[in-house]
């Protein structure tokens, strides 16, 4: 009796071993249980970028976004994007500090031309080895000690707006020219191109009007200049997030297609107006293009392989894109 019981159980003690010897073989065909290659470590020859704007979700923006993302994946790097909402200098400028003390590798930054913000770049950014490219938006390179700016030739694009403004006028006429109370590096830089173009043209008369940065200021000065100059003849937004609310007040007094209305396409509603034929014509710049070269060149400049940099910049490409051309 002894005998069968040891029998019976070494014959369950055998099936059981089947059937666990059968489990294993399954899970081992059906899953990969090799462990992750990144487990327990870490990237670490990615740099870490980030990427700071005062105007997240705009297209402009999102272009400029999307061309650092793909160079960003091309060389290996790891990029973030930060940024503020309506121009908020405060937020703006808390993400820059915030991005310091990170210790990133580079920041790629929107221009902003006031002390705090150069204070940020010289020092902080300096004191920990962190280099500051200006991106769309240049600030001036003696008070901000930036190594670089990615984006369109602001001086030149204030030309081709010139050029074609004396080619409309016929050589002779009034043009309200419509600036921020802000004094940005790129719209002085813009209203400078224009200016150095019109001076040829001693017929034409430009009237630079200082319209602060807010609709309402905007609306307010398009209708004192209406009434102090009834003969304008052209209208150039020279800040173009001011150019919506300027077409709006001018259509209210008078046909649009009484006048040559000029502006550039980094303001939301641009294209729009330009597509309803509510503006003569934009500078088109290439936002795609400055994220990717932005990108690329700080992880070239990281490596040590593009030094020294060019101080002035790198120009993106630009075109006068006008309404009466588009399908």
């Amino acid at each position: 009796m002894r005998k069968l019981v040891i029998v019976l159980l070494s014959a369950i003690c055998l099936v059981l071993l089947g059937f666990t010897l059968s489990s294993f073989i399954h899970v081992f065909q059906n899953y990969n249980l090799s462990a992750p290659a990144n487990v327990g470590s870490t990237n670490k020859t990615g740099y870490r970028l980030i990427l700071i704007t005062q105007e997240l979700d705009t297209p402009f923006w999102d272009k400029v976004e999307s061309g650092a993302s793909k160079a960003a994946a091309k060389y290996g790097a790891e990029l973030e994007v930060w940024g503020s909402y309506g121009a908020n200098q405060e937020d703006f400028l808390k993400n820059m500090e915030i991005a310091i003390a990170s210790k990133v590798d580079g920041i790629l930054v929107q221009g902003l031309n006031t002390d705090e913000f150069n204070q940020l770049a010289t020092v902080k950014a300096a004191e920990n080895g962190i280099p500051i490219f200006t991106i769309a938006n240049d600030v001036p390179i003696e008070d901000s000690l930036r190594r670089t700016y990615i984006g369109s030739d602001h001086y030149k694009a204030g030309q081709m707006i010139g050029t074609q403004l004396a080619e409309d006028l016929g050589q002779k006429g009034k043009v309200v020219l419509m600036v921020s109370d802000r004094q940005e590096d790129f719209q002085s830089k813009r209203l400078n191109g224009i200016l150095s173009i019109l001076k040829f043209y001693p017929n034409i008369e430009p009237i630079t009007v200082v319209a602060g940065d807010t609709r309402e200021k905007v609306v307010t000065a398009t209708n004192e200049i209406m009434n102090k100059e009834p003969g304008v003849a052209a209208f150039v937004s020279v800040t173009a997030n001011n150019a919506s609310a300027m077409v709006q007040e001018i259509g209210k007094r008078a046909q649009l297609s009484r006048f040559h209305i000029y502006s550039f396409d980094d303001s939301p509603e641009i294209k729009t107006l330009l597509k309803e034929k509510k503006m003569s014509g934009i500078i088109e710049q290439s936002p795609e293009m400055m994220g990717e070269l932005g990108v690329q060149l700080m992880v070239k400049w990281l490596q040590g392989e593009s030094f020294p940099l060019k101080y002035d910049g790198y120009y993106t490409d630009i075109k006068l894109l006008k309404a009466d051309e588009l399908p």
